[in-house]
């Protein structure tokens, strides 16, 4: 009997998260690696998702979502960003992030399709993609500074290309796109005609001076740009799978016209809670922000102690290291020695780039998780030797 697996599946890994998730478990080693809080969002938020299932908010929910849902998204992006939503046109729920842009992805690319994406890149970008049957054009933002090589971005958006795919706050790499470089992908979107995806699920984790720009802001992109976010990571609630699309009503359908035969509709009582979680705990993404900065400082000092010199994130969870003055061939081998070495789990970045070797020893590390984890897994690091 031939291959079970459909061709359109051929070829994908299985997610490194997955992978260094169960590792972690396995060995009993200190998860610094995927990018999950160690505990939960607003207490009010808790409550009010306990208070829908006992209402019996309980059978399925329009597939577009709960109108409350829908409405406090757009009086979150109004809120935040200025920008103005029809809830009943401009706004789908999605289970999660990872949804919406699946969902996206094949609702707006056909096979042959090129699609420009930064890298390194979320790995689920990859997966969906390939399944998309798009043809993938990557512009690596190169360490250690990680910024967009406007002259790189110009040369590989062209006329034929259909879509760009943005992610800003930046996951793995923590950069946030300037003014200037978002202007450099706009002018290039605008001048060639092309449909962006923008993936903002860290829109609120930024730190220092830095600031979040939505793209659909800027001049022409409002009629060409789609937003995905979520609660997940604001609100430190990633396993409720809560997101949404927003933007022009036709690309808002292209979603919904793909996620009615995937979930169909997302969990119906949580909608009613991520509802309340936009409109009644509107500040807790910025005092959450804050205790992780003063996490990624603590995160950032005992790498650097341990011989790991970090790059500081502007945003996200995350942090990058470089593993090659260590003497490691690549960040596969680092992190598949580092359970039995240090006790610690990480996330080799080597898979994220399409030319593997670009980031052969980038290492990422999670500093979403609570101070004695940190502090605990930065001793194991600083005792151990991490050379190769």
């Amino acid at each position: 009997m031939g291959a079970r697996l459909a061709r359109r599946a051929q070829g994908i890994p299985p997610t490194v998260f997955s992978a260094m998730s169960a590792l972690a478990l396995r060995t009993g080693a200190i998860n610094l690696g995927q990018g999950f809080p160690d505990t939960d969002g607003p207490a009010s938020v808790l409550e009010r998702a306990r208070a829908a299932v006992a209402e019996g908010r309980n059978q399925y929910a329009p597939g577009v979502g709960v109108p409350a849902l829908r409405e406090a998204v757009a009086r979150h992006q109004a809120r935040h960003h200025g920008i103005d939503l029809d809830p009943d046109t401009r706004v789908v729920v999605t289970t999660g992030a990872t949804e919406g842009i699946a969902a996206a992805l094949l609702g707006l690319v056909d096979p042959g399709d090129e699609v420009v994406l930064l890298e390194p890149s979320y790995d689920a970008y990859d997966a969906v993609l390939a399944m998309a049957g798009a043809v993938r054009r990557p512009v690596t933002l190169r360490s250690p500074d990680f910024r967009l090589d406007a002259d790189a971005f110009r040369a590989a958006v062209h006329d034929g290309t259909r879509l760009i795919l943005l992610n800003s706050p930046h996951n793995p790499t923590g950069s946030v796109l300037t003014p200037a470089e978002l202007a450099v992908v706009a002018e290039v979107a605008v001048r060639h005609d092309v449909l962006v995806v923008t993936d903002e699920v860290y829109e609120h984790l930024v730190y220092d001076d830095h600031r979040h720009v939505p793209i659909s802001t800027l001049p022409g992109m409002a009629e060409r740009t789609l937003t995905v976010s979520s609660l997940g990571k604001s609100w430190s609630l990633t396993g409720w799978k809560v997101g949404w699309a927003t933007g022009p009503a036709d690309l808002v359908a292209a979603v919904l016209a793909v996620k009615q035969w995937t979930t169909f509709t997302s969990g119906s009582p949580l909608q009613p809670a991520a509802a309340h979680a936009l409109d009644a705990e509107g500040d807790f993404p910025l005092r959450l922000a804050a205790d992780l900065q003063r996490r990624r400082d603590l995160l950032c000092d005992g790498l650097s102690a341990a011989g790991l010199a970090p790059r500081v994130p502007e945003g996200t969870y995350f942090s990058v290291t470089d593993v090659a003055e260590l003497g490691w061939a690549d960040s596969a081998a680092f992190c598949a020695a580092l359970p039995e070495r240090a006790g610690v789990v990480a996330i080799p970045l080597q898979g994220f780039h399409s030319d593997p070797t670009v980031g052969q020893h980038l290492v990422r590390w999670a500093f979403c998780k609570d101070e004695p984890v940190l502090v605990e897994g930065l001793r194991r690091l600083a005792a151990a030797d991490l050379r190769a």
